[in-house]
């Protein structure tokens, strides 16, 4: 039984690990690269045959997560992609919307290759590709027990992470021998807003964990509130404009209904416009809508009272791209669309068109990946180039981490210490920094972690006892990828060592470790004073 860690190793994205299990081959999610040399990363050939799978389990929709999925059948995956209901219901709007956005890029590449004599470009995938990759879809409810291939069972169980999220338990036997491993996915926080509260699991022998927020916490729901009411009333008062840059399944239903909040409060007025200019967005809202059961108490409690949580104030839907260029003549209002890390969609000309104003307000509300445009804004970029032109960035930058569904450094932890069976965690889905943090913040509570590398593999016996590591070979890199890898790989032997440090006569290997400890000192020294 082997465990190979395909993507989002030291990064956020990507998400993706192939199980081999007996004759079984199982690849639980296949997300698509978002940040930097995202292009690259995502048009790299699998490293599997896409035909010799049996099945994929997707944890949820979010494209970092499921957005590949229609490439690998592009190329020959003949098996079910298993997922709750909700989750594909809303996949099938963020595939068609990404083949939409390829095509379109596609298209813009070609014709500025052509101009230079060079080849056109193909996008990753396209619409026909969606189409088929629907046809492999099969929903699974929550908490059932269901067979997805010899010798591989699955349960999912519900994350609170979005609509249709879930934590995966999954069983896998061979020659007699059990192993259970535990896919979190991404969890959402303890304390909920939109989704319901992570399920508790209690036993495992391995635990494959998210560290987006590992190494920080959130501010609670009544400071984020306070906050997020703060810049409202600001804006209010000097008739500017506020921008959300935010992913459309989610994060834009938890921004409308905050807003809704808003209107209750008499904050927001019923003549300030909002605009959600995001047709798929919309269709997001509507699934949404269809599931409210699966949503917290507190929406539930919400609807009851005979209100909608999705449609606050003066709320006006865009589709059209001409409307959606209309809103750059309001000088007063609220913007929500997308893409949430600003590397696309119709949030990028909203920006262009108003981050140069200082009456404007900017306002994250999510994850800003290494990389991404929203990454640099937020770390303070003031000259930007977007959408093809320069811009000062003069409009006033918030970030409310508040808002995120992803569980903060004590939600992972409150949900880890769950395990009563001392099972080995994977640590994942996190920059290095973060990954690291939380390893060590596990290892101080008294549980096993390791922080493995992109290519690792694995081999899974029971009770957490792995009993071969196998690291990938260094990849060829990029300029400016080396420094972050290197990180990594030091990270991953760096908390090995810590399993197997002997309880005497470590003499000779101490020397070893201070010198190393002396060479980091001095390569963090260094990198303080290019930032300075």
């Amino acid at each position: 039984m082997i465990l190979k860690i395909i993507g989002a190793a030291g990064e956020v994205t990507g998400s993706s690990y192939l199980i081999e299990c007996g004759a079984s081959r199982v690849l639980v999610d296949c997300g698509i690269f978002q940040g930097k040399d995202d292009d690259r990363k995502n048009s790299e050939p699998f490293p599997f045959a896409a035909g010799s799978l049996d099945a994929v389990l997707l944890t949820h929709a979010h494209m970092d997560h499921s957005g590949r999925i229609p490439l690998l059948v592009k190329e020959g995956f003949k098996g079910k992609v298993f997922a709750t209901l909700p989750t594909l219901e809303l996949v099938k709007v963020l595939w068609y919307d990404s083949a939409n956005l390829m095509k379109e890029e596609a298209e813009w590449k070609t014709k500025k290759n052509s101009r230079k004599g060079l080849d056109p470009v193909d996008p990753l995938y396209s619409a026909e590709h969606v189409d088929q990759a629907i046809r492999h879809l099969s929903a699974s409810s929550y908490d059932d027990r269901i067979s997805v291939a010899p010798g591989v069972s699955v349960r999912f169980r519900d994350a609170g992470h979005i609509l249709g999220s879930a934590i995966l338990e999954v069983w896998l036997t061979e020659d007699e021998k059990e192993v259970k491993v535990v896919f979190s996915g991404d969890l959402g926080p303890q304390e909920t807003v939109m989704e319901r509260n992570p399920a508790i699991i209690t036993d495992a022998d391995y635990v494959i964990m998210e560290s987006t927020y590992g190494d920080r916490l959130h501010r609670n729901n009544a400071e984020t509130r306070d906050e997020f009411r703060d810049v409202f009333t600001r804006v209010l008062k000097n008739k500017g404009k506020v921008f959300i840059p935010s992913f459309v399944v989610d994060r834009a239903q938890r921004v409308l209904y905050e807003l809704s909040l808003l209107k209750d409060e008499g904050i927001l007025g019923e003549t300030v416009p909002i605009f959600f200019d995001s047709p798929m967005g919309v269709k997001a809202t509507e699934i949404y809508r269809k599931h409210m059961n699966l949503l917290s108490s507190e929406i539930q409690q919400y609807v009851s009272e005979g209100k909608d949580p999705f449609s606050p104030g003066k709320l006006k839907y865009v589709s059209s791209v001409e409307d959606s260029r209309a809103i750059n003549e309001v000088r007063h209002g609220v913007v929500v669309a997308g893409s949430g890390m600003v590397n696309g969609g119709r949030i990028v000309h909203h920006l262009k068109h108003g981050i140069w104003d200082p009456k404007n307000h900017i306002v994250f509300v999510g994850y800003q990946a290494r990389g991404t445009l929203g990454r640099r804004i937020v770390e303070g970029e003031k000259n930007i180039r977007i959408a093809g032109e320069d811009v000062t960035v003069k409009a006033e930058i918030h970030t409310i981490n508040g808002f995120s569904a992803h569980a903060d450094r004590d939600d992972l932890l409150a949900w880890a210490t769950n395990f009563a069976t001392s099972p080995l965690f994977l640590i994942t889905h996190g920059e290095p920094e973060s990954s690291l943090a939380f390893s060590q913040t596990l290892e101080k509570a008294g549980m096993k972690s390791v922080v493995p590398s992109p290519g690792q593999e694995i081999q899974l016996e029971p009770n957490g006892a792995a009993k071969a590591v196998k690291l990938p070979e260094h990849p060829v890199l990029l300029r400016g990828e080396a420094l972050p890898s290197v990180l990594t790989e030091i990270l991953t032997l760096a908390s090995g060592l810590r399993e197997s440090v002997p309880a005497e006569g470590d003499e000779d290997i101490l020397p070893l470790l201070q010198s190393t400890k002396v060479l980091l000192e001095t390569a963090r020294g260094k990198l303080s004073v290019k930032k300075a």
